[in-house]
């Protein structure tokens, strides 16, 4: 079996908590990499932005490949310009199958602007084509703070376009379905509920005092850890203001706790690509908790388990998230997670049990639950352990079955 896995815009090989990677990235490569240990053979296209990187790398095993196809310029290129080189995308994925002499049996696309290449190629090549949209512009723009964090009308049309075209639509929870049937229309019968998952040799409790060590963190120190994008629809500003509420307690001075925030460039120097995280700076200092909180900028996806292993609990404070995967990262690594009531991460973190769920964009309600596992560290070890029991169940040597059963059943018909 051969399939075309479509990651237009971002690598999956690309670094973590960048503007535009993240969880995708982490899916792509995982399931690819585990796909190809049941022996299918994927090739993931992607856009090339950097002239210097070999346009195809054999770095996820397997023999699976990861395709850099040029379209438009060779360097990283602002997202509402994406849209323009699609058909140049397309052409050179056409002109990589020709020259290489194979056939692929199945298209499987990732967002919305692959969907769009995915529709051309099903054209082409007569093939079926599995969609998953990992975010939904129409769900983004609920919650969008202003018109510059609109989602374009474009994204959009397309969104509901690959809904019909699509032989079936991967969607990581049930509240992802309700958001496609009532949003976009879409076909209840193409709907299949697949989970990401979680690569369990890689994400596994480390002895804190060993993982501390790797990252240079003093034994002494308490941290709460967020990992993501910096971006409004990740919720960093709800949690300063619950450490900023957890300080008057005077909770964090005693325990000597601080907030450590991993994505995006802490030295933006007020640049307008980076206006999000010069924002949450100058919060930081507004609130007078700048000298609790260490913005770390982006980390390897192979250094997180330390990180994650480091903490005392992970905070996901999103206003959306489809799924999570940094909290279900985070819980296989035996750390509580405090996350918003919201999409993937309602139906993810158990609450009281591996975690706890609170309302989105509550800052009190966050620092209730922050309180709740300062003062009780047996509660957290309860929740550590329960947390990775849980979190076996996603992991990827299950998930990428699941995917290939999948992929079976389509070619069947």
């Amino acid at each position: 079996m051969n399939i075309a896995m479509l990651s237009y815009h971002t690598c999956p090989l690309a670094t973590l908590g960048g503007k535009h990677t993240g969880g995708m990235n982490v899916y792509v490569r995982e399931l690819t990499h585990h796909l190809g240990k049941l022996g299918i053979h994927v090739d993931v296209f992607t856009r090339s932005q950097d002239e210097h990187v070999p346009h195809v790398l054999h770095d996820l095993g397997c023999g699976n490949r990861v395709v850099h196809i040029p379209a438009g310029p060779e360097s990283p290129t602002p997202k509402n310009d994406l849209p323009l080189y699609l058909p140049e995308f397309t052409e050179g994925i056409l002109k990589f199958s020709e020259s290489k002499g194979i056939h692929y049996d199945l298209i499987h696309s990732h967002y919305w602007m692959s969907g769009m290449a995915a529709g051309s190629l099903r054209s082409a090549w007569n093939v079926p084509v599995v969609q998953m949209y990992h975010t939904l512009g129409l769900m983004k723009n609920q919650i969008a703070r202003s018109d510059a964090e609109l989602e374009p009308t474009e994204r959009i049309e397309s969104e509901k376009q690959i809904a019909r075209f699509s032989d079936r639509i991967v969607i990581a929870t049930p509240a992802e379905r309700d958001q496609l049937i009532n949003l976009y229309g879409a076909d209840e019968n193409k709907l299949t509920v697949i989970p990401p998952g979680v690569d369990t040799s890689r994400f596994y409790p480390i002895p804190e005092d060993e993982a501390r060590s790797v990252i240079g963190i003093p034994t002494g120190n308490c941290m709460i850890l967020f990992v993501g994008r910096i971006e409004p629809l990740k919720g960093i500003e709800t949690l300063l203001r619950a450490i900023a509420l957890l300080l008057k307690t005077e909770e964090i001075n005693e325990c000597n706790y601080y907030l450590a925030i991993i994505g995006g460039e802490p030295d933006s120097n007020g640049d307008e690509s980076d206006s999000e995280m010069t924002r949450l700076q100058n919060l930081s200092r507004e609130l007078g908790i700048h000298e609790l909180v260490i913005f770390l900028g982006k980390r390897s996806q192979d250094t997180l388990p330390y990180y994650y292993s480091a903490a005392q609990v992970v905070v996901v404070p999103s206003l959306y998230e489809s799924f999570g995967m940094v909290a279900l990262e985070a819980m296989a690594c035996g750390i509580p997670v405090i996350a918003s009531q919201v999409g993937g991460l309602a139906y993810l973190v158990r609450d009281g049990k591996t975690g706890y769920v609170v309302p989105d964009g509550n800052p009190k309600a966050l620092k209730q639950a922050l309180q709740k596992l300062i003062e009780n560290p047996d509660l957290r070890e309860q929740m550590c352990s329960q947390a990775v029991d849980y979190a076996r169940s996603y992991d990827w040597s299950v998930i990428s079955r699941k995917v290939s059963k999948l992929y079976e059943s389509i070619l069947e018909k």
